[in-house]
This record gives C-alpha cells, sequence and structure tokens, in this order.
C-alpha cells in the first residue's frame, strides 16, 4: 500500500494538501471520494490512484471531460513525483514538498521539470510555480498548452503483464504515438503535376496514419478494465 500526496495548486480548493492518503483512493466531486473536488466539469468519480508493484498508477474512470497529465490527456498513467494531474479547472500537483526536493537532487540539469528552493518549473508554463505556498498554474497549461508528456524521457520496458506492466505499455504506447504525431504535424506535402507527396512519401505517410490510428486503439484496450 503506497502513501500518495496530492497539493492543489488550482480550482476552488486550491492551497490544500491531501497528505499521505493511502491507496486506493478516488478523485471526483461525490462526497464518497478521499479527494473531493467542487467543480462541475468534474465527474463524480473522475479518477482513480492505486498501486501495484511500488508503482502509482491513475486511471481515467471514462470521465466526461477526461484528466490531463503535464497538459496531455490520457486514460492510463505510471504516476511520477512532480507530475501535474489536470482534472475540470482544478490543478493537483503529485508529491509533497519533500518528495518534490529529493526529486530535484536526483534530477540531472536537463529535466524538464525542476524543483528547487520551494518553486516547480511546469513544462511549456515559461514560469516556476511557488509550492509552498502554493502556486497559481498558468491558464496555458490548463488549456493542455505544455510541455511533453514524459519529462524524463522514455518510459522503460516492462518485463510481464501484470497491471503495473499494463501501465507501463499504455505509457510507452503513448510516448510513440507523440512522437509520430509530431511526425505527421511536421510533414509538408509537396505538389508536382497530379503527383501527390510527402517528406516522406505518400505511402509511408499512410502507414505513418495508420500506424498511428493502430497504436490509438492499442491505448484504449489497455486503458479498459481487465486489459
Amino acid at each position: 500500500m503506497a502513501l500518495v500526496t496530492f497539493q492543489v495548486v488550482n480550482g476552488l480548493e486550491k492551497g490544500r494538501t491531501f497528505l499521505r492518503l493511502p491507496t486506493p483512493i478516488t478523485i471526483g466531486r461525490e462526497e464518497d471520494n478521499h479527494i473531493v473536488l467542487n467543480d462541475e466539469r468534474i465527474s463524480r468519480f473522475h479518477a482513480k490512484i492505486q498501486e501495484d508493484g511500488g508503482h502509482v498508477i491513475l486511471t481515467d474512470l471514462d470521465s466526461t471531460n477526461g484528466t490531463r497529465i503535464n497538459g496531455h490527456p490520457v486514460q492510463m498513467r505510471v504516476l511520477q513525483i512532480g507530475d501535474l494531474v489536470l482534472v475540470g479547472r482544478s490543478a493537483l500537483l503529485f508529491g509533497s514538498p519533500e518528495e518534490l526536493q529529493t526529486k530535484n537532487r536526483d534530477a540531472s540539469p536537463a529535466d524538464d521539470i525542476a524543483y528547487d528552493n520551494g518553486t516547480i518549473a511546469v513544462p511549456g508554463s515559461g514560469s516556476s510555480l511557488s509550492v509552498s505556498p502554493l502556486p497559481h498554474v498558468d491558464q496555458a497549461v490548463l488549456d493542455g498548452d505544455a510541455g511533453s508528456l514524459f519529462p524524463d524521457g522514455p518510459p522503460e520496458l516492462p518485463d510481464g503483464l501484470r497491471p503495473v506492466h499494463q501501465a507501463q505499455v499504455s505509457d510507452l504506447l503513448a510516448y510513440l504515438h507523440e512522437q509520430i504525431a509530431h511526425v505527421l504535424e511536421t510533414s509538408v506535402e509537396d505538389s508536382h503535376g497530379n503527383a501527390r507527396t510527402m517528406r516522406t512519401d505518400w505511402s509511408t505517410w499512410q502507414r505513418l496514419v495508420k500506424l498511428e490510428m493502430d497504436l490509438a486503439v492499442y491505448l484504449r484496450k489497455l486503458a479498459e478494465p481487465g486489459g
């Protein structure tokens, strides 16, 4: 059983800390949740947090408006200290100040999220946020304009398909999906008479489009109960 801490950095409950909650827990607007957030954009039971094999896993419970981590929509994610969980108008920072300080001591200078002297730098926000007192989150981050979903680099390959490994595979596929989407969005079409090519060529472009769709289907299947 893991003990998890969330600091509410934006929303009606901003400034609150849910300290060392024993997993599993749920987040939502109903009183039966362990973390109750007063926000009509949050579902009655919005997300759950559980522990498996020493990893803390967040799963979106088919919420109406979805869950984002570091600005990116997710269905399932192995949480890392310093992740910013966005539900409705609320932003929750995963980890206590002490855990964030430990992460900062262990992090390399190139990390996108850094914690130092009571501040955390949120990817893509262009500013550092104080966490003691708790910060105000830049609106661009709440709107999804953030940096990489994987600020610490590619996820590790799993050793098996227990529930935690299922979540790790989901993370890996989400990373690949993000990289391929970048290729698709930055490719440029060249027109030469009736020829239709992309940089890469059109057949490769179509393979990439199909692969992106296949990965999207795999991600959804992995996030469904029972895999």
